[in-house]
């Protein structure tokens, strides 16, 4: 970088991930994150949290990322980590149908308590396995133009969409950071769940 030009400007946003249990939510952010695929991933309890940046021009969008548990009993947790977020990926996996209609539950629920400028993307992961696929593309894609909704099919495994949907996600927020007490769930670093190591959940 020529030593006049100004340093890129640096905005911060809550990102969080909701989905049934097993889509992959945990990692589609270390792939994002880290650029690594674990074929067993521990299941995340209450949720874990990573930061990544995604640079557009000369601006760095840097996400707070709080991946949620995606298990019945957590459930009632969510929305002290989704209050406040700018952005939420709801993830399903194309290879379970049930995982979709879990998808549409919580984008109901998102879009009942979060304001109406609130980023949400629709995510397909699980594209390496096409030849189980049992929801269409253009089922999901349908439903999430019907519902203002970003859509992008994504496999963690390969890599395939990931860092296209981070891109498109920080393309679509404002450009204003935003307050690290924007209302979200603060959580002290002793606190947090981090959930990163091996363990029997399939991506």
């Amino acid at each position: 970088m020529d030593a006049s030009s100004p340093l890129p400007k640096t905005v911060h946003y809550k990102l969080v991930l909701l989905g049934d249990a097993s889509v992959g939510k945990s990692c589609l952010v270390v792939r994002f994150a880290k650029d690594e695929f674990y074929e067993y991933q521990e299941p995340t309890i209450g949720a874990a949290f990573m930061t990544q940046s995604v640079t557009l021009g000369d601006e760095i969008v840097k996400f707070e990322i709080w991946d949620t548990a995606g298990q019945e009993r957590y459930r009632s947790l969510a929305p002290m980590y989704y209050r406040g977020a700018a952005a939420a990926v709801v993830v399903y996996d194309i290879t379970n149908k049930e995982s979709f209609d879990g998808a549409k539950s919580w984008i109901n629920e998102l879009k009942a308590v979060l304001p109406s400028d609130v980023v949400i993307a629709l995510t397909g992961n699980k594209i390496d396995l096409e030849a189980s696929r049992c929801v269409s593309t253009e089922l999901a894609e349908g439903y999430a133009e019907d519902n203002a909704l970003l859509f992008k099919e994504t496999s963690a495994k390969t890599g395939e969409g990931v860092r296209e949907l981070f891109d498109e996600i920080a393309r679509k927020l404002p450009k204003k950071s935003q307050d690290s007490d924007a209302g979200g769930f603060q959580v002290s670093s002793n606190q947090k769940a981090s959930s990163w190591s091996t363990g029997s959940c399939a991506c």
